[in-house]
């Protein structure tokens, strides 16, 4: 008799997880273009106002800092799930919500200053055309987290959640809210860094 021979198993991953990698990737391809066309045209409106006379770093500090804060607290959610503690679930996606509410709010008042009190819109030149296009994209992708998380949220209070079950869809969308946070730091130094330099 011959012995049976098996074949090694072959390790692939979750289609899950493809997925997910496969948007982020493409979604970086749209960031790159955008942040591209932002630094293209900086310095190159024919009348202002400009970034430097308009912008102001200190108020969008502490609305990256919150958002870039909601990176630990949704990894701290993602961990509660996985150890079935539903308590902790809601209260670290709560705060993560809460991060990232804080930041859409303090881009809405940024917004509500620029074109209300200083004339900023999106056709007053190419700096506002460029920036309400790429500060609008990236602020979108974060209210669409939101929804995610909100959604996930709502199913954990109401015990929805199999840790053996969600845990890898719930880190799934948490690789998506990380894009979104680390996104936020290039698009940060494009606009109010090397922007407001120019």
């Amino acid at each position: 008799m011959s012995a049976i021979t098996t074949q090694p198993e072959i390790w692939r991953p979750g289609r899950g997880k493809v997925g997910m990698a496969t948007l982020i990737a493409i979604e970086s391809f749209f960031f790159a273009g955008f942040i591209v066309a932002y630094l293209f045209y900086i310095g190159k409106s024919a009348h202002g106002p400009f970034p430097r006379e308009v912008l102001e770093l200190k108020p969008v500090l502490v609305s990256s800092a919150a958002l870039i804060s909601s990176s630990f607290t949704v990894m701290a959610a993602v961990r509660a799930l996985g150890r079935g503690h539903r308590g902790g679930l809601t209260f670290w996606l709560l705060l993560t919500i809460a991060l990232g509410g804080y930041f859409i709010w303090g881009t809405w008042v940024e917004w509500r200053g620029l074109i209300w009190d200083k004339g900023l819109t999106i056709s007053t030149n190419l700096f506002g055309t460029t920036f309400y296009s790429l500060v609008g994209f990236h602020a979108f992708h974060v209210c669409m987290g939101l929804l995610a998380l909100g959604t996930i949220w709502m199913l954990g209070v109401m015990g929805r959640l199999k840790p053996a079950r969600d845990t890898i869809r719930f880190e799934l969308i948490s690789w998506y809210w990380h894009f979104v946070d680390v996104v936020w730091v290039f698009v940060f130094t494009t606009v109010y860094i090397v922007g407001m330099r120019a």
